[in-house]
């Protein structure tokens, strides 16, 4: 609000936690008013592509850089390297799944994601056709359900959650 043509002004994920059309459109208009009104320097980290790819052609001081990234065992590494030009991608589900999501969360992401990109702006609702996938079977799970708690000893309980325990 306060910036001046000498001001460094760092952004960080403007619009996020909004939806996604507001997040898109509050992050667009901070960017045009950087640029057009008080001429600041600015770093402006943003998870909208649309953003950098309808903006860096019109705004002739506007120039995108992004964080390297390399296929390797058909895993995303992050190489910790900055370079010129717009991500050639998002990885938000492979991220999720470093984050440690459960594999049948990152399946269904994948599957979702996929039917969105087919269809138009307007129509955000994957069909009814595709299902979720069925939930991967969990040994322990498994082992938990079988366990006659109300018949366990203290003792026999304990060891049965030592064993669970050993287990993940």
């Amino acid at each position: 609000n306060r910036a001046t043509p000498k001001s460094f002004v760092i952004l960080d994920e403007i619009g996020r936690g909004t939806a996604t059309f507001d997040g898109l459109s509050i992050a667009w208009a901070c960017v045009e008013y950087l640029h057009e009104n008080n001429q600041s320097r600015a770093i402006f980290a943003t998870h909208y592509h649309e953003l950098s790819e309808a903006l860096e052609d019109t705004l002739d001081s506007l120039h995108s850089f992004h964080l390297k990234v390399k296929e390797w065992q058909g895993e995303i590494v992050f190489m910790h390297e900055v370079a010129e030009g717009r991500a050639q991608g998002s990885y938000g589900i492979h991220v999720a799944h470093l984050a440690g999501l459960p594999k049948t969360v990152i399946t269904r992401a994948r599957q979702v994601l996929s039917e969105l990109e087919r269809q138009p702006a307007d129509k955000i609702i994957p069909p009814a056709e595709l299902m979720p996938p069925e939930p991967e079977e969990n040994p322990i799970i498994e082992q938990l359900k079988a366990l006659d708690v109300d018949n366990l000893s203290p003792r026999d309980a304990l060891d049965a959650l030592y064993n669970l325990k050993g287990q993940l």
